[in-house]
């Protein structure tokens, strides 16, 4: 096979450790022609110096601020050279053999406009994360993921078209981030590439999983499992995301459901639990979205 060049590119946000792990595990593909690409967001309280002391192969870019999850992979993709970009979580680390897969199924599918890899538990190898998103559901704005938690019997080795793919590992071709844009960056963390995936399947294109790739994911170091900030992004973006891609009257059945059960029921159960910082994290959120009702900036996508 032809092997055109993979702009690689991780966000580092503390934890310097975990994106050398990353790097450590990419220094072992098999694949010939990448490019890394390690964007620092800011990070208050490690030093990300070592990243590129022990890495002097990537390339690095400092961020001023932190920009977040689709901030910083933009920075990222702005420098990136490659025919096709790889976003992958710094919390990930990667099988010897698993960017040929992804690189032969979009060599020889013009139309695939994005896809990720099977991603596995890396504390449970045996255990699935991804192989597949079912839709969003239009009033409730949530999905659910096929084989998510369950044990890997072999039961998920074809390839399969995919209602959206995972951000820990996603493969999109150039041609399509400069038709679609980039993220949409009032996500900050969370939802972004959902988003993204529903910008680009509208734009004509598909989205697969790509079975015989693998990625192990070690799954929310940098915000906790579900810490307050996690809760209140989570929150945010659930909102953002309904606001700037569903419309007519799901939108309406969905801000009545919003606001009539799911953010009472929410809140309700926080302060019973005696969770007050959750609580406080949530509430945050909604009057995010009461403060920015007419933010034009919430339906616009930056470009290159």
């Amino acid at each position: 096979m032809d092997y055109p060049l993979v702009s690689i590119i991780t966000i580092n946000f503390d934890h310097p450790e975990v994106t050398c792990q990353l790097l450590e595990s990419l220094r072992k593909i098999s694949y010939p022609n990448i490019e890394v690409i390690v964007v620092d967001n800011a990070s208050p309280n490690d030093d990300p110096a070592m990243i590129k002391a022990t890495y002097p192969e990537i390339t690095f870019i400092q961020s001023r601020e932190n920009l977040g999850f689709a901030g910083g992979n933009n920075l990222g993709i702005r420098v990136a050279r490659g025919k096709y970009v790889l976003l992958l979580n710094n919390d990930t680390e990667v099988e010897p053999g698993f960017m040929e897969p992804l690189v032969s199924k979009f060599e020889a599918d013009k139309n695939m406009g994005a896809a990720s890899p099977k991603i596995k538990f890396f504390h449970s190898p045996d255990t699935l994360q991804f192989t597949g998103v079912s839709p969003v559901n239009p009033y409730t704005v949530r999905s659910h993921g096929y084989g998510f938690g369950v044990k890997d019997t072999a039961q998920f080795e074809e390839d399969s078209l995919t209602n959206f793919v995972h951000g820990a590992a996603m493969m999109v071709p150039m041609e399509v981030i400069r038709k679609v844009g980039l993220m949409a960056e009032c996500y900050f963390l969370y939802y972004e590439e959902l988003d993204w995936a529903t910008r680009i399947k509208n734009a004509g294109y598909e989205l697969w999983y790509v079975h015989n790739s693998l990625v192990l994911h070690k799954e929310s170091i940098s915000t906790g499992k579900m810490s307050p900030l996690k809760v209140y992004y989570m929150k945010r973006s659930r909102l953002i995301y309904l606001r700037r891609n569903i419309s007519g009257f799901p939108f309406i059945v969905a801000s009545i459901y919003q606001l009539c059960i799911s953010i009472p029921k929410n809140a309700l159960s926080f302060l019973v639990k005696g969770k007050s910082a959750h609580f406080r994290a949530y509430h945050k959120a909604v009057m995010w979205h009461l403060k920015h009702l007419f933010s034009k900036e919430l339906h616009s996508n930056p470009t290159f």
